[in-house]
């Protein structure tokens, strides 16, 4: 028996729980799939499943072979993909994440511009709010905001984010504009998806829990709130320069901006880092970098 047999038939078990549907996703026959299986435990000399009329379960020893069999599975995968990507040209399906509103008015587009550069990609680009584990989910790449928490990923930076709080010169004529953080628990607060906002004392991060009477999850449906003048915001630097330079907004409390935070690509640590990723990176931070939201001053590259 070979070092690697019955590695690729064990792992399609574990998953599928059914030697049936393990043989089908290998092309085998089920008795196959069962006698290079017992071959393994035979060889191993313990019992890595329970089994069952209906079902197949993993023993303790099982789970932690699949682990390390999933590993070696990973290794090769990379030592196939590093070779057949020696030459260069960026092809195949390229699968990537990023929240919503960022990703349409930011990343979609550039990546458009990519996808005519090089035709030989295809993609396929799932927008949402919600954080996607890229690992389990199977995506190649993800476009993160903010701080980054999850260590199995990989990060490079593509572009600054800064956090401004602001409102209207009409609702600051109105109600008068905090000067300091205390002040802010006596004003309307427009909230998103958090009732905490972040803000900088003494040289350190520091949360503070805010509240008022309008919510919702859109940071643009927030925008158009602080536009109407109904209230303070604190909203990325990509929703509210604009308004800040044309004076529709007043950023508010400025030694007290919160600290730097960053515009991601994020990608799993043990995935190939393939032509068609590495390329599309840098033709993002590239192109970031030519924006007016990142060119005016205290926008540090």
């Amino acid at each position: 028996m070979s070092r690697w047999e019955g590695v690729d038939a064990f792992v399609a078990v574990a998953e599928s729980g059914h030697f049936a549907a393990a043989a089908e996703r290998l092309g085998v026959s089920t008795s196959h799939v069962s006698r290079v299986v017992a071959r393994l435990e035979e060889r191993l000399q313990t019992r890595l499943f329970y089994r069952s009329t209906r079902r197949v379960s993993l023993t303790e020893t099982g789970h932690t072979f699949l682990l390390h069999c999933r590993h070696l599975q990973d290794g090769f995968d990379e030592a196939l993909h590093a070779v057949q990507d020696l030459g260069g040209t960026p092809k195949g399906l390229l699968r990537m994440t990023c929240a919503l509103t960022y990703g349409e008015r930011f990343i979609v587009p550039l990546v458009n511009d990519f996808i005519e550069r090089y035709p030989q990609v295809k993609v396929e680009i799932e927008l949402s709010n919600r954080t996607r584990d890229i690992v389990q989910e199977g995506f190649d790449l993800a476009i993160r905001l903010g701080r980054l928490a999850d260590s199995r990923l990989v990060a490079t930076r593509l572009a600054p984010r800064r956090m401004y709080l602001c409102a209207a010169p009409s609702y600051l004529e109105r109600r008068g504009a905090p000067q300091r953080l205390e002040e802010i628990a006596d004003h309307d607060c427009l909230l998103g998806t958090s009732d905490t906002w972040v803000f900088q004392s003494g040289g350190e991060a520091l949360t503070m829990k805010v509240s008022g009477s309008w919510r919702c999850n859109s940071g643009q449906a927030v925008l158009d709130a602080a536009l109407r003048g109904f209230g303070l915001c604190q909203l990325p630097d990509y929703y509210v320069l604009s308004h800040l330079q044309d004076g529709r907004l007043r950023a508010l409390l400025p030694a007290h901006q919160p600290p730097h935070t960053a515009v991601w690509a994020v990608f799993p640590q043990q995935r190939h880092l393939s032509p068609k990723v590495r390329l599309l990176v840098d033709y993002l931070r590239d192109a970031l970098a030519m924006r007016p939201e990142y060119s005016v001053p205290g926008q540090t590259p």
